[in-house]
């Protein structure tokens, strides 16, 4: 929906090849996701949790996550939204697949209980926002090499973003915030959530 040429470092699906082959990808591989929680035979779960599963993920694609989230970023190309409008933005766009990766490790277990739960949520909450902030300060800042994409598009495209509404300074102070706040959630887990914290530091300190 960016337009960008490159992904990664390759060219985007839709340069690739056209824009029609990259919609029926998009939707393939999302269904896909559904399928591998329905039937996939190594996950060792019951019905139930299947079912929270699909829905988990239905809710984090739909319209009250990622697609609702990336409607709201196309409507305000050219606008200066709020920080709190910006930051409801960025957690349905990118952070709800975020939030809900973490919930579904979550629901393949029949042990963690609802604290646990709850923590966990919180940490995915925020490293879900510090993972786009990352993204708006890597645009500003990044080169193309290590990015594998064109810095500057947020800008040319006139995008809302973090450096662009509180500054670059500012946006870099609050996702080292987002990520102490992550931390401090696994705390109560001590070690068996140390993947987790290195995940959360890696997300605040990565180059692409």
């Amino acid at each position: 929906m960016d337009d960008d040429d490159l992904r990664r470092g390759k060219p985007s699906c839709h340069k690739a090849f056209d824009e029609a082959t990259a919609l029926l990808v998009g939707d393939a591989l999302q269904a896909l996701a559904f399928e591998i929680l329905a039937k996939d035979d190594t996950l060792d779960v019951g019905a139930e949790r299947r079912t929270q599963m699909i829905a988990t993920l239905a809710t984090a694609s739909g319209s009250y996550g990622m697609a609702g989230g990336q409607a709201i970023d196309l409507a305000a190309v050219g606008e200066v939204p709020t920080l709190s409008e910006l930051e409801n933005m960025h957690r349905l766009k990118t952070g709800a697949l975020i939030r809900a990766s973490v919930r579904l490790g979550v629901l393949t277990s029949e042990d963690v209980t609802e604290d646990c739960m709850q923590a966990l949520d919180i940490y995915a909450q925020q490293i879900g926002l510090a993972f786009q902030i990352t993204d708006d300060i890597l645009d500003v800042e990044g080169d193309a090499r290590t990015l594998g994409k064109a810095p500057g598009a947020d800008q040319a495209h006139s995008k809302p973003t973090y450096p662009a509404i509180m500054g670059l300074q500012a946006a870099k102070e609050k996702r080292v915030k987002l990520a102490e706040s992550a931390l401090s959630a696994l705390s109560p887990l001590g070690d068996s959530a140390s993947v987790l914290a290195s995940l959360a530091q890696h997300v605040i300190q990565r180059t692409h």
